[in-house]
């Protein structure tokens, strides 16, 4: 027994001593035996705590939350009472022509789509949302709200009322509001586009939306007569559409809104308006470094393609046996769809395999 007890006093006192002289290295003048002994157990405790790594490994993994296209609600598309969004009634003196839009030098549709993007919100109302897991093109085309074409609905806002977007699918709302309002202050009929059917408008927006490979804002416009490629930077102007590739690894669909330039006058960057600003923000005017002249990282001088719509009068026909047919997916109507949230997806697909219960 007395044994035991001076064991446990000599092991006590040789910890306190290496306490001591490691505080000693450390410049520590004075030593405080409490604090030896709360260092000690400190010690102890640590030697027996599980590693970081360890502790990682049999943590329970996070859940991540359901997508969005299974837990949202339905809602009627939040309008005033004359059934005007906000961007609708910002546009509503241009659309009933007590606004005239005055054409550049060259007729092109430019002022029209400056026209148009002032319209929208910039307070974050509007917000980004694109989902790629799953797919959502069977409920949704990144617009902010439903585009209509030859009385149907060629791109589908979100059926949450929620006004979200991504970036090629505002540029093509954007496109699509532009045309018609050309056309209407024009005295034309507003789905006139250069004889466009509404399937060719649907094709139209799978090339826009980089289908297949080739594929960009500028090869839709060409391939469908309205207007034509714009390959010198220099050349280009406020209102063209125009796509872009980043390292790292990335893409961007805009409209162009001004060049960025340094002392020498070259070209270093761009201002432009998009969506998917600072990753949450919806529509919005951005700005983009060229990786060139930005440590290698930014915009791939290389990868930009722009295309301009042209002035009424320049269009050209088209011959649909030289576009690229895409059939990413099928345009189906909103209105031949029922909105239904469906948290579990699999076991709702069996009940409807299953059939209708026997009484």
């Amino acid at each position: 027994m007395l044994a035991s007890t001076n064991h446990r006093e000599m092991t006590v006192l040789t910890l306190t001593a290496i306490e001591t002289a490691l505080l000693a290295v450390a410049g520590c003048q004075t030593m405080d035996p409490s604090a030896a002994r709360q260092s000690v157990a400190a010690t102890q405790q640590a030697a027996t705590r599980t590693p970081p790594d360890q502790a990682a490994a049999t943590r329970p993994a996070r859940k991540q939350p359901p997508p969005k296209r299974y837990t949202y609600l339905p809602r009627v598309y939040p309008v005033d009472t004359r059934g005007f969004s906000p961007v609708d009634k910002a546009l509503a003196k241009a659309y009933g022509r007590e606004e005239m839009i005055a054409d550049d030098a060259e007729g092109s549709l430019n002022p029209y789509v400056l026209k148009v993007i002032s319209a929208y919100p910039l307070d974050g109302s509007y917000p980004y949302h694109c989902g790629w897991d799953p797919r959502e093109y069977d409920i949704y085309n990144g617009v902010t709200q439903d585009m209509w074409f030859k009385g149907m609905v060629v791109a589908k806002a979100y059926p949450d009322g929620s006004r979200c977007s991504y970036c090629c699918g505002l540029t093509f709302e954007i496109f699509i509001r532009a045309m018609k309002l050309r056309n209407i202050q024009k005295g034309l009929d507003p789905d006139d586009f250069n004889g466009m059917t509404f399937n060719d408008l649907f094709n139209m927006l799978q090339l826009w939306y980089i289908e297949g490979q080739g594929d960009c804002e500028q090869r839709g416009i060409v391939s469908y007569g309205l207007g034509r490629a714009i390959p010198n930077l220099e050349d280009a102007k406020p209102g063209d559409f125009l796509s872009y590739s980043t390292t790292p690894p990335g893409g961007h669909s805009v409209i162009l809104v001004d060049w960025i330039r340094d002392g020498a006058g070259k070209i270093t960057g761009m201002k432009y308006f998009s969506s998917n600003l600072s990753g949450t923000h919806g529509p919005g005017y951005g700005v983009g470094k060229f990786s060139d002249c930005n440590n290698g990282r930014g915009l791939l001088r290389k990868s930009v393609r722009i295309g301009r719509v042209g002035a009424i009068k320049d269009y050209t026909a088209f011959d649909r046996l030289t576009i690229p047919a895409r059939n990413a997916y099928a345009p189906t109507q909103p209105d031949r769809i029922i909105y239904v949230p469906a948290t579990q997806p699999a076991e709702a697909l069996k009940r409807q395999e299953a059939g209708p219960r026997s009484p």
